[in-house]
């Protein structure tokens, strides 16, 4: 009996690495690349140093050996103790101006959620666009664009999700459409959960894609645009194209976010929905189900009732969330004079306006009725009125590993710009400055997608913006055509639920299987390359006028 329970070496071994590889990878890979360490010392190049750290920290962020927050506090270690930056200047670029507007960004979306605001923006937009099942995903696909280039695209498809399975379940119980694939479409064991249908995962892939699409629409939508941000005013500094609130909503709205959402939206209907195939079995159901609309907007309506009026709550957070929109494009809007330039406060930034309007939304009550003591007289009330915004929400909901994702980005790309390892790399790409501008911006494009397909899009920005600065230098174009339109490829990989959040909340959420993901995102992802491509050699001459030409300012940084 001892001998039959007993593991043979090769089944030992088998079993060892499925349970422990974490364990034996986080010591095989240093080790591994050790020889680029020890030339880098040996020969005395920090950028070899600094190459060996960020080929350890890639293997880490992909394989996640180590949490990937964890992994991003390296350069605090290493970077000092490589002799390439001081410890001082490391962990201060943990707390950046970019950084500190992420925070921001982060905690007003945490306030509309805390308000309950968001239900009604999603269900009211619902409402006035229509219940048909084209007209529904329409809704959805713009209310989740809309909310996510306000809220972090993790926290936007979370709360989203909620909203479209109640829905779906709506339709199931009126028997409009099946929602749910059946045992001999998708074999299921005994007590799993059931695989969404063809329509149903359109609606969760719609989803996660408008969310990710809506992140690229204002720098505080996601946190790639800031890492951008950071690493591009870090390395250009003498600039002259400034990375402000507007101007960044004017060079993304129009193609980036308002074309790649319709036509994201044509690409669901037509892989998922039938679109001009009416006589499928999919088509047959949607035009049911069309025929039955108004079972499901009674449904919705009673929802959007059962949120009573507009609470003092919401209308004091909608009115600060707005008012800080507003000093966020009318500080220094680039096309006429802004409050910043009348009142002579250039030192204002970004991270100011937004933490002004966390406080304020900390400071002030959710209703006022304690306004009737003040002329009354005793007993009075011993009840605390709270707060448009509560600590112990914000602590509890709060991301906060993405600080340290984003600041260990940060000190990785000052790290790559001080070693010189970013000028190595870009130097080496060289080879293409022959090649057409255009086709150089759509391979930056294509190698951004690419590799976010496998791996966090953080972490990759994290490591490929500082090489295409540097890229761009080599080749001796404007570093804004190579840095901007890959920056926001890499908010659309949508094959892999690795690839984003909203794609692994959707999958992990619904019990969406990868294959089903892998095939429904091609198209879109098709898409985006194109648009972006578009975006970039059109409407972006004409929001960045100067980029046509290789500027003075980086013929300077190429020197150092």
């Amino acid at each position: 009996m001892a001998d039959d329970e007993k593991l043979s070496p090769a089944k030992s071994m088998r079993s060892c690495c499925k349970f422990h590889w974490r364990g034996k990878l986080t010591v095989l890979v240093p080790l591994i690349t050790l020889p680029i360490l020890i030339y880098g010392f040996r020969s005395n190049r920090p950028e070899l140093k600094c190459i060996y750290l960020i080929v350890n920290m890639a293997i880490f962020w992909i394989t996640e050996c180590v949490p990937l927050y964890i992994t991003s506090l390296f350069p605090i270690i290493f970077l000092p103790l490589f002799g390439i930056l001081s410890s001082e200047t490391t962990c201060s670029l943990f707390f950046t101006n970019a950084l500190v507007m992420f925070v921001g960004g982060l905690i007003l979306a945490l306030a509309i959620e805390y308000s309950n605001l968001h239900h009604r923006i999603a269900l009211g937009t619902i409402l006035l666009v229509g219940c048909s099942p084209r007209r529904l995903l329409f809704g959805l696909t713009v209310v989740t664009c809309f909310l996510s280039m306000w809220m972090s695209n993790s926290a936007c498809t979370a709360m989203m999700c909620p909203i479209v399975k109640a829905i779906l379940n709506e339709m199931e119980a009126q028997k409009i459409f099946t929602i749910y694939m059946t045992q001999e479409e998708e074999p299921v064991e005994e007590g799993e959960q059931r695989h969404p249908s063809k329509i149903a995962m359109a609606f969760y892939f719609s989803t996660a894609y408008a969310s990710s699409i809506g992140g690229i629409g204002t720098l505080i939508g996601t946190g790639t645009n800031l890492t951008f941000k950071g690493i591009y005013e870090t390395r250009f500094p003498d600039a002259k194209e400034k990375i402000n609130f507007p101007i960044f909503m004017a060079y993304t709205i129009p193609i980036a976010v308002v074309a790649n959402i319709l036509l994201l939206y044509l690409s669901i209907q037509l892989t998922h929905m039938a679109l001009f195939r009416p006589n499928s079995k999919t088509g047959q159901e949607i035009k049911s189900a069309t025929s039955n609309k108004d079972i499901l907007y009674g449904v919705i309506k009673d929802n959007y009732k059962a949120l009573g009026r507009m609470s003092c709550h919401e209308i004091q957070v909608a009115s600060v969330f707005t008012l800080m929109v507003l000093l966020l494009f009318t500080g220094n809007p680039g096309f006429m004079m802004g409050w910043s330039d009348a009142l002579h406060l250039d030192d204002v930034k970004s991270s100011s306006i937004v933490f002004l309007a966390v406080v304020i939304l900390f400071a002030l009550p959710t209703q006022y009725t304690f306004f009737k003591y003040c002329c009354g007289s005793a007993p009075f009330t011993g009840r605390a009125m709270d707060a448009c915004l509560s600590w112990t929400f914000i602590h509890n909901n709060m991301p906060w590993g993405l600080c340290f994702l984003i600041g260990g980005g940060f000190a990785l790309a000052e790290g790559s710009k001080v070693s010189g390892m970013a000028k190595m790399l870009g130097q080496s790409m060289a080879f293409i400055e022959s090649t057409p501008r255009d086709v150089v911006i759509g391979v930056t494009i294509v190698i951004a997608i690419a590799c976010t397909t496998f791996s966090s899009n953080m972490a990759v920005c994290n490591i490929l913006t500082p090489v295409f600065c540097e890229m761009a230098l080599a080749v001796k174009i404007h570093p804004l055509l190579l840095t901007l339109p890959s920056t926001l490829a890499m908010s659309f990989a949508y094959l892999l639920p690795v690839s984003t959040p909203p794609n692994a909340i959707v999958c992990g959420y619904a019990n969406i299987k990868t294959k089903y993901m892998a095939v429904a995102g091609i198209l879109p992802t098709l898409l985006g390359i194109v648009l972006l491509w578009i975006n970039a050699v059109t409407w972006g001459a004409v929001i960045f006028p100067d980029t046509k030409d290789f500027p003075d300012w980086a013929k300077e940084a190429r020197l150092f």
